[in-house]
Protein backbone atom coordinates (compact mmCIF):
# COMPACT_ATOMS: atom_id res chain seq x y z
CA UNK A 1 0.00 0.00 0.00
CA UNK A 2 1.08 3.75 -0.64
CA UNK A 3 1.04 6.11 2.28
CA UNK A 4 -1.42 6.92 4.18
CA UNK A 5 -3.80 9.72 2.69
CA UNK A 6 -5.65 12.99 4.43
CA UNK A 7 -8.91 13.44 3.18
CA UNK A 8 -8.05 17.08 2.94
CA UNK A 9 -6.04 16.71 0.10
CA UNK A 10 -8.65 15.60 -2.72
CA UNK A 11 -10.45 18.33 -4.70
CA UNK A 12 -14.03 17.21 -3.99
CA UNK A 13 -16.35 19.88 -2.55
CA UNK A 14 -18.10 17.09 0.06
CA UNK A 15 -16.50 16.19 2.83
CA UNK A 16 -18.40 13.54 3.40
CA UNK A 17 -17.88 12.11 -0.11
CA UNK A 18 -13.88 13.30 0.88
CA UNK A 19 -13.71 11.08 3.88
CA UNK A 20 -14.83 8.10 2.55
CA UNK A 21 -12.09 8.40 -0.82
CA UNK A 22 -9.84 8.33 2.20
CA UNK A 23 -10.91 5.28 3.61
CA UNK A 24 -10.55 3.18 0.62
CA UNK A 25 -7.17 4.62 -0.29
CA UNK A 26 -5.94 4.07 3.33
CA UNK A 27 -7.61 0.74 3.89
CA UNK A 28 -5.14 -2.44 3.16
CA UNK A 29 -7.67 -4.29 1.41
CA UNK A 30 -8.39 -2.03 -1.38
CA UNK A 31 -6.49 -1.03 -4.42
CA UNK A 32 -7.00 1.00 -7.63
CA UNK A 33 -6.91 -0.97 -11.05
CA UNK A 34 -3.32 -0.36 -11.46
CA UNK A 35 -2.23 -1.03 -7.67
CA UNK A 36 -3.67 -4.23 -8.39
CA UNK A 37 -1.12 -7.35 -8.04
CA UNK A 38 -2.12 -10.60 -10.57
CA UNK A 39 0.03 -12.78 -7.99
CA UNK A 40 -2.98 -12.71 -5.82
CA UNK A 41 -4.80 -16.28 -6.48
CA UNK A 42 -8.96 -15.35 -7.01
CA UNK A 43 -11.86 -17.54 -7.02
CA UNK A 44 -14.80 -15.41 -7.35
CA UNK A 45 -15.39 -11.83 -8.71
CA UNK A 46 -18.59 -9.50 -7.41
CA UNK A 47 -18.81 -7.05 -11.04
CA UNK A 48 -20.93 -3.99 -9.55
CA UNK A 49 -20.40 -4.69 -5.89
CA UNK A 50 -21.59 -1.35 -4.84
CA UNK A 51 -20.85 -1.09 -0.77
CA UNK A 52 -19.91 -5.10 -0.69
CA UNK A 53 -22.72 -5.98 1.24
CA UNK A 54 -23.22 -9.24 -0.43
CA UNK A 55 -19.45 -10.82 -1.28
CA UNK A 56 -18.64 -9.85 2.65
CA UNK A 57 -21.41 -11.91 3.64
CA UNK A 58 -20.89 -14.60 0.73
CA UNK A 59 -16.81 -14.75 2.12
CA UNK A 60 -17.68 -14.84 5.49
CA UNK A 61 -19.51 -18.55 4.45
CA UNK A 62 -16.28 -19.47 2.29
CA UNK A 63 -13.37 -19.09 3.84
CA UNK A 64 -11.81 -21.76 1.73
CA UNK A 65 -11.89 -18.99 -1.25
CA UNK A 66 -10.55 -15.70 -2.21
CA UNK A 67 -12.52 -12.77 -3.57
CA UNK A 68 -12.59 -9.64 -5.07
CA UNK A 69 -15.40 -6.88 -5.22
CA UNK A 70 -15.47 -4.27 -8.27
CA UNK A 71 -17.42 -1.19 -8.55
CA UNK A 72 -16.63 2.19 -10.44
CA UNK A 73 -16.96 4.11 -7.12
CA UNK A 74 -14.52 3.67 -4.03
CA UNK A 75 -16.56 5.54 -1.75
CA UNK A 76 -19.18 2.67 -2.10
CA UNK A 77 -16.91 -0.08 -1.59
CA UNK A 78 -14.62 1.48 1.13
CA UNK A 79 -17.88 -0.05 3.19
CA UNK A 80 -17.34 -3.48 2.96
CA UNK A 81 -13.66 -3.20 3.25
CA UNK A 82 -14.06 -1.87 6.85
CA UNK A 83 -16.88 -4.41 7.25
CA UNK A 84 -14.64 -7.07 6.17
CA UNK A 85 -11.68 -5.62 8.78
CA UNK A 86 -13.69 -6.00 11.08
CA UNK A 87 -14.54 -9.46 10.93
CA UNK A 88 -11.23 -10.38 10.10
CA UNK A 89 -11.46 -11.09 6.54
CA UNK A 90 -8.39 -12.42 5.01
CA UNK A 91 -9.45 -13.61 2.00
CA UNK A 92 -11.17 -10.56 -0.02
CA UNK A 93 -10.61 -7.78 -1.94
CA UNK A 94 -11.87 -4.56 -2.90
CA UNK A 95 -10.95 -3.13 -6.25
CA UNK A 96 -11.85 0.36 -8.26
CA UNK A 97 -12.12 -1.25 -11.72
CA UNK A 98 -14.79 -1.20 -14.56
CA UNK A 99 -16.79 -4.10 -15.90
CA UNK A 100 -14.79 -4.11 -19.30
CA UNK A 101 -11.19 -4.29 -17.54
CA UNK A 102 -11.76 -7.96 -15.56
CA UNK A 103 -10.16 -9.95 -18.40
CA UNK A 104 -7.09 -7.72 -18.74
CA UNK A 105 -6.83 -8.62 -14.37
CA UNK A 106 -8.33 -11.84 -14.07
CA UNK A 107 -7.68 -13.54 -17.83
CA UNK A 108 -9.01 -17.24 -17.51
CA UNK A 109 -8.34 -17.98 -13.55
CA UNK A 110 -11.77 -16.97 -12.27
CA UNK A 111 -14.45 -19.80 -10.83
CA UNK A 112 -16.79 -17.80 -10.90
CA UNK A 113 -18.01 -14.01 -11.76
CA UNK A 114 -21.04 -12.53 -10.17
CA UNK A 115 -23.65 -10.07 -11.17
CA UNK A 116 -26.04 -8.77 -8.77
CA UNK A 117 -28.72 -5.99 -9.45
CA UNK A 118 -26.94 -4.35 -12.45
CA UNK A 119 -28.61 -1.55 -14.23
CA UNK A 120 -30.87 -2.74 -16.66
CA UNK A 121 -30.90 0.49 -19.30
CA UNK A 122 -33.97 -0.25 -19.91
CA UNK A 123 -33.61 1.91 -23.32
CA UNK A 124 -32.43 0.35 -26.63
CA UNK A 125 -30.27 2.97 -27.69
CA UNK A 126 -28.48 2.19 -24.14
CA UNK A 127 -28.46 -1.63 -24.53
CA UNK A 128 -24.50 -1.83 -25.29
CA UNK A 129 -23.92 -0.38 -21.53
CA UNK A 130 -25.91 -3.15 -19.83
CA UNK A 131 -23.11 -5.91 -18.06
CA UNK A 132 -24.55 -8.71 -19.94
CA UNK A 133 -24.32 -7.27 -23.63
CA UNK A 134 -22.44 -10.01 -25.51
CA UNK A 135 -19.47 -7.19 -25.40
CA UNK A 136 -19.40 -7.95 -21.65
CA UNK A 137 -20.17 -11.39 -22.12
CA UNK A 138 -16.93 -12.15 -24.03
CA UNK A 139 -14.85 -10.43 -21.30
CA UNK A 140 -16.38 -12.54 -18.82
CA UNK A 141 -15.85 -15.93 -20.83
CA UNK A 142 -11.80 -14.70 -21.41
CA UNK A 143 -11.82 -13.98 -17.54
CA UNK A 144 -13.45 -17.77 -16.36
CA UNK A 145 -11.19 -20.69 -16.21
CA UNK A 146 -12.76 -23.69 -18.41
CA UNK A 147 -15.74 -24.47 -16.28
CA UNK A 148 -16.06 -21.47 -14.89
CA UNK A 149 -19.77 -19.95 -14.38
CA UNK A 150 -21.44 -16.53 -14.23
CA UNK A 151 -23.90 -15.99 -11.99
CA UNK A 152 -27.02 -13.52 -12.28
CA UNK A 153 -29.47 -12.04 -10.00
CA UNK A 154 -32.12 -9.57 -10.82
CA UNK A 155 -35.46 -8.05 -10.44
CA UNK A 156 -36.21 -7.20 -13.88
CA UNK A 157 -38.20 -9.69 -16.05
CA UNK A 158 -37.51 -7.54 -19.29
CA UNK A 159 -33.82 -7.41 -18.24
CA UNK A 160 -33.51 -10.80 -17.18
CA UNK A 161 -34.94 -12.24 -20.01
CA UNK A 162 -33.12 -10.31 -22.66
CA UNK A 163 -29.92 -11.83 -20.71
CA UNK A 164 -31.47 -15.11 -20.85
CA UNK A 165 -31.07 -14.58 -24.64
CA UNK A 166 -27.79 -13.19 -24.64
CA UNK A 167 -26.65 -16.16 -22.88
CA UNK A 168 -28.07 -18.91 -25.15
CA UNK A 169 -26.98 -16.43 -28.39
CA UNK A 170 -23.46 -16.64 -26.98
CA UNK A 171 -23.46 -20.59 -26.20
CA UNK A 172 -23.81 -20.46 -22.81
CA UNK A 173 -25.65 -23.53 -20.86
CA UNK A 174 -28.03 -22.87 -17.90
CA UNK A 175 -27.19 -24.73 -14.97
CA UNK A 176 -29.60 -23.78 -12.81
CA UNK A 177 -32.78 -21.25 -13.39
CA UNK A 178 -35.16 -19.79 -11.05
CA UNK A 179 -37.55 -17.11 -11.51
CA UNK A 180 -38.40 -16.80 -8.17
CA UNK A 181 -35.19 -17.51 -6.26
CA UNK A 182 -36.33 -16.84 -2.57
CA UNK A 183 -39.08 -19.60 -3.28
CA UNK A 184 -36.77 -22.06 -4.64
CA UNK A 185 -34.67 -25.03 -3.16
CA UNK A 186 -31.50 -23.75 -4.55
CA UNK A 187 -27.81 -23.12 -2.67
CA UNK A 188 -28.62 -20.43 0.60
CA UNK A 189 -25.80 -18.87 -1.15
CA UNK A 190 -27.57 -17.38 -3.92
CA UNK A 191 -30.29 -16.16 -1.40
CA UNK A 192 -27.74 -13.97 0.69
CA UNK A 193 -29.31 -10.62 0.06
CA UNK A 194 -27.79 -6.77 -1.30
CA UNK A 195 -29.14 -3.76 -0.31
CA UNK A 196 -31.09 -3.47 -3.44
CA UNK A 197 -32.52 -6.86 -2.95
CA UNK A 198 -33.61 -6.16 0.27
CA UNK A 199 -35.17 -2.79 -1.04
CA UNK A 200 -36.98 -4.83 -3.45
CA UNK A 201 -38.44 -7.90 -1.98
CA UNK A 202 -39.87 -4.91 0.68
CA UNK A 203 -41.84 -3.99 -2.65
CA UNK A 204 -42.81 -7.24 -3.20
CA UNK A 205 -40.16 -7.44 -6.76
CA UNK A 206 -39.23 -10.87 -7.50
CA UNK A 207 -35.58 -11.94 -7.81
CA UNK A 208 -34.66 -13.89 -10.75
CA UNK A 209 -31.38 -16.46 -10.74
CA UNK A 210 -29.37 -17.87 -13.45
CA UNK A 211 -25.83 -20.17 -12.94
CA UNK A 212 -24.45 -20.20 -16.37
CA UNK A 213 -21.36 -21.55 -17.82
CA UNK A 214 -20.02 -21.23 -21.07
CA UNK A 215 -19.93 -24.49 -23.82
CA UNK A 216 -16.27 -24.87 -24.93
Amino acid sequence: MSQLLDPNDFIITRKRKKYRFALFHNSPLCFEFDEWDKAWPVDVVEIGAGTGQFIVELVACHPEQNFVAIDVKGDRLQKGARQAEVQGLANVRFLRARADQIDELFAGNLAAIWLTFSDPFPKKRSAGRRMTHPNFLAKYASALKPGGELLIKHDNLNFFNWTLEQLVAGGWRFNELSFDLHDSELNDDYKILTPYETRWLGEGRITKFVRASLIR
